[in-house]
């Protein structure tokens, strides 16, 4: 990867608490939306640190970590024997062809924690989630509702100051999402503001 943003913060990544707390509200609302099961094999995308995917381990049988950042990774690496499920790693974009010709319909379900903002075209990236996705499999995706743009303050790699939930619900509808639901979960209280933090969550339609 030639430009590794997160590498000077993925060291520090997990110390601060209005990002563990955050992440402990998108957990939550998970677990509360979604009947996980023992035998589930789910998809953390942008998985980063694994701030979520260890708050969920316990619960399913296997994660499949998706983060391009080398620096991220390998502080999840380092946690690979805590966690309560098995772990498995891919410095992989899911755009490319060598992803759709071996991932297809294989996740029970995908998760994901404050990423979508760091992707420029969301329906490109919905059409992957629902074609890597089983029958009945699920989406909850979290992220920042529309924002005034001053939550990220010097970071570069930023495409969407939030979303708007009648805008990215439509997307997922027609990526051929149904029982879409977008809930507020969460908020990220900085200096500058008080961001609040929805989730996302949807289904792909049995055959």
């Amino acid at each position: 990867m030639a430009n590794d943003r997160f590498k000077n913060k993925a060291s520090t990544y997990d110390k601060a608490q209005r990002r563990r707390d955050n992440v402990d509200n998108i957990a939550h609302g998970i677990i509360n939306h979604i009947q996980l099961m023992p035998t589930m094999h789910i998809m953390d995308f942008g998985s980063g640190t694994g701030l979520l995917l260890e708050r969920l381990a316990p619960f399913v049988n296997k994660i499949t970590a998706i983060d391009i950042s080398p620096s991220m990774n390998e502080q999840l690496e380092n946690k690979r024997c805590t966690l309560q499920c098995e772990l498995e790693i891919l410095p992989i974009n899911i755009d490319s062809n060598k992803w759709k010709n071996h991932h297809n319909n294989q996740f029970d379900g995908i998760i994901s924690s404050m990423t979508l903002h760091h992707i420029k075209d969301i329906q490109p990236l919905l059409n992957t989630f629902y074609a890597t996705l089983k029958p009945n499999g699920f989406i909850a995706l979290a992220d920042l509702f529309t924002e005034d743009g001053s939550f990220h303050t010097k970071e570069s790699g930023i495409y969407h100051y939030g979303f708007d939930p009648t805008e990215i619900s439509a997307l997922a509808a027609r990526s051929g999402f149904i029982n879409i639901d977008i809930q507020q979960i969460s908020h990220v209280k900085k200096p500058q503001g008080d961001y609040p933090v929805f989730l996302l969550t949807a289904i792909k339609e049995s055959l």
